[in-house]
């Protein structure tokens, strides 16, 4: 899983309307998958650093768990309904949003297209 997301972090190096979304957005978030902690710690849109856990040292703003089974139907090209969105998960009792939810939702949109690069890019739609 932490490959997956240095992986994400090297994408989010590479697209700037993302890093341009995420100028504000400051913030370490847990992202937690069948019991495995990863904190993100983004600076200014960069993913810094990601550090595994569990620590209870380590703040954090908001949460996002899950299991791994719909983490990756999530990150499928064509997810299926109620894995196509991070609310999604929630409502279909696959995933779990706890902490600050107005600092996500504040950044929203940069959160999930960030969590979304994993997605295999397809063609153009017809």
């Amino acid at each position: 899983m932490i490959d997956i997301f240095r992986a994400l972090q090297e994408q989010l190096n590479q697209t700037p309307h993302l890093l341009r979304l995420g100028r504000l957005f400051s913030e370490t978030v847990l992202i937690e998958v069948e019991g495995q902690e990863f904190y993100l710690t983004f600076e200014k849109g960069h993913l810094l650093d990601i550090a595994q856990g569990p620590s209870r040292k380590t703040p954090w703003r908001f949460a996002l768990r899950t299991d791994a089974d719909a983490l990756q139907q999530f990150w499928q090209a064509r997810p299926a309904a109620g894995f196509h969105d991070i609310f999604g998960l929630v409502k279909i009792g696959r995933g779990q949003i706890d902490g600050d939810i107005l600092c996500l939702v504040k950044n929203l949109r940069f959160f999930k297209e960030f969590m979304g690069l994993a997605r295999p890019k397809t063609g153009s739609a017809a």
